[in-house]
C-alpha cells in the first residue's frame, strides 16, 4: 500500500490515509486500499478496534477532482467503487471505529469521519459539505447520517450553503464527540482506541449492529433484536469473565471473545 499506511499494534489496526501533497484526497487506488484494509481488520481477529485519520495538515479533503475528470471515468463509478463500499465497511464491521480528524476534513473526507462510531478531532479541523460549490450533491451517505445527528434543517443548510464548521461547532452540533488540541489529538485517539480494543469487542459488536438496525426499525423491531443480541453477548467468554471479576472484585481480562 503506498496511499494509506497501515499497521496492527496492542489490537488496533490504524489506517492513515497518506496523500498529505493533495491533502489525502481520494483516488481510485487510496480507495481501494482504504477498503482493503478495513476488510483486513474485520478478518482479523489481532483487531479489536479501528483508528483512522491523515497524515499532514488534512484528515481529507474529499475527492481528488483532477483523476475525477480524467478520460473515461464517470462521477457514478466513483460513487460506486470508490466511496459506497467504505462507507457500508466502516458500518458493517463488527469493532469500534475511531476517527481522529486532524485537520480539514471537506466532502466525502467529513462524510467518512461522520460515518465512523466516534469520530474526534483536533481544534483546528474544519468540516465543510463541499458539494453545492461544483454543483454535486453530497454523498458518501452524507444525506443519510447528517439529518439523523444534527436534524433536517441544520444538515439541509450546511449542504446547500457550503458552510464550513469548526471542530468546536461540529462538536456542539452532535456531529462528532469530543475535540481536543492539536498536539494531544493522536495521544487521545489512541488512548480511547487502546481503551476500546481492550473491551468486549462481541458485545461492542452486537452494539453497532443493533444501533445501525435502529436506524430503520420500529420499537417493536428493535426490542425483539435487543433480546436476541442480549443472548448472544451473555454467551460471550467475556461476559462470563465480566461477571466473575465483578464477583472476585477485580479488573476484567477481556479477550474479544
Amino acid at each position: 500500500m503506498s496511499n494509506i499506511l497501515f499497521s496492527i499494534h496492542n489490537s488496533v489496526g490504524k489506517i492513515i490515509l497518506n496523500r498529505p501533497d493533495v491533502l489525502n484526497s481520494f483516488n481510485m487506488s487510496m480507495a481501494k486500499e482504504m477498503q482493503a484494509a478495513i476488510d483486513e481488520c474485520a478478518a482479523s481477529n489481532a483487531v479489536r478496534c479501528v483508528l483512522i485519520t491523515g497524515e499532514g495538515r488534512a484528515f481529507s479533503a474529499g475527492q481528488d477532482l483532477s483523476a475525477a475528470i480524467e478520460p473515461g471515468v464517470e462521477i457514478k463509478q466513483i460513487v460506486r467503487e470508490q466511496y459506497n463500499p467504505i462507507i457500508l465497511k466502516l458500518r458493517q464491521i463488527e469493532k469500534p471505529v475511531v476517527c481522529a480528524v486532524n485537520g480539514v476534513a471537506a466532502g466525502a473526507g467529513a462524510n467518512i469521519a461522520f460515518a465512523c462510531d466516534i469520530a474526534l478531532a483536533a481544534s483546528s479541523a474544519t468540516f465543510i459539505q463541499a458539494f453545492s460549490k461544483i454543483g454535486l450533491i453530497p454523498d458518501s451517505a452524507g444525506t443519510f447520517f447528517l439529518p439523523r445527528l444534527i436534524g433536517l434543517q441544520r444538515s439541509t443548510a450546511l449542504m446547500m450553503l457550503g458552510d464550513k464548521l469548526t471542530a468546536q461547532q461540529a462538536m456542539e452540533y452532535g456531529l462528532i464527540y469530543k475535540v481536543f488540541p492539536d498536539e494531544s489529538l493522536m495521544a487521545e485517539a489512541e488512548k480511547m482506541a487502546a481503551q476500546l480494543a481492550s473491551m468486549p469487542t462481541k458485545g461492542l459488536g452486537y452494539t453497532k449492529r443493533l444501533l445501525n438496525a435502529s436506524l430503520h426499525n420500529d420499537l417493536n423491531e428493535q426490542l425483539q433484536m435487543e433480546e436476541n443480541m442480549q443472548d448472544a453477548a451473555a454467551k460471550t467468554y467475556d461476559h462470563k469473565e465480566g461477571v466473575k471479576a465483578f464477583l472476585e472484585k477485580r479488573k476484567p481480562v477481556f479477550k474479544g471473545e
